[in-house]
């Protein structure tokens, strides 16, 4: 498509989204304010990965959700075909669909991460939506619920929990503060209290399929 010829042409930029029809292009990345933000999102997902053998996140990649969008997410989770995802990879090497789990590290709730890109993912059907809005120090995870985005609010524990992934637990503190032990520490805990439903979800991942167009 037209958006795609058009970055391909600009190699020298390192992102661009289309959102909405509208093309966004990423400012400068600042450490601290994105970096290592993004970092303990990685480093809760791998933690994640290691007891899901079969799951694969990935950071920075193009969606293709429809015509009018086809954002670069920070980070993502998906599920496999075989393992009942939508989304797959076709035959140019993109996510063709909507994966399960979508991760935006914005600067502040006026970023367009809360706006039109939050419109798009909801419209396609990405089911989990988290953004860390960093200047405010606030973490919105947003499930879809009847074609809607519902804001989950924090157990006890200040923890939140996919709905998609067994196990797949977040201490909001813990991110806050990067500490990477705490976070690994609550996936731990997550997919022990998961039990069958994770292992069930592993069994599936091992499952063989095809999951790609190439």
């Amino acid at each position: 498509m037209e958006f795609e010829r058009r970055y391909a042409a600009m190699p020298h930029v390192k992102k661009a989204e289309l959102i909405e029809g509208v093309v966004y292009m990423a400012s400068a990345v600042r450490y601290d304010r994105h970096g290592l933000p993004e970092h303990y999102f990685m480093s809760w997902l791998l933690c994640y990965e290691f007891l899901t053998p079969g799951l694969d996140s990935v950071h920075n990649c193009t969606v293709r959700l429809d015509l009018d969008n086809e954002p670069q997410p920070d980070l993502m989770l998906r599920l496999p075909i075989r393992a009942g995802g939508r989304s797959r990879i076709d035959g140019s090497g993109y996510v063709d669909g909507p994966p399960e789990l979508v991760i935006e590290v914005a600067a502040s709730s006026a970023s367009y991460d809360l706006h039109p890109k939050l419109a798009a993912y909801r419209r396609n059907g990405v089911i989990e939506y988290v953004v860390h809005r960093v200047d405010d120090g606030v973490i919105d995870w947003f499930v879809l619920c009847d074609d809607a985005y519902v804001r989950q609010e924090p157990d006890a524990r200040g923890q939140l929990h996919s709905t998609v992934f067994p196990g797949l637990s977040l201490d909001l503190a813990a991110l806050l503060r990067g500490d990477k032990r705490g976070l690994r520490n609550a996936v731990e805990a997550g997919v022990a209290a998961a039990g069958p439903a994770h292992a069930a979800l592993v069994r599936r991942l091992q499952a063989p399929g095809i999951d790609s167009a190439m």
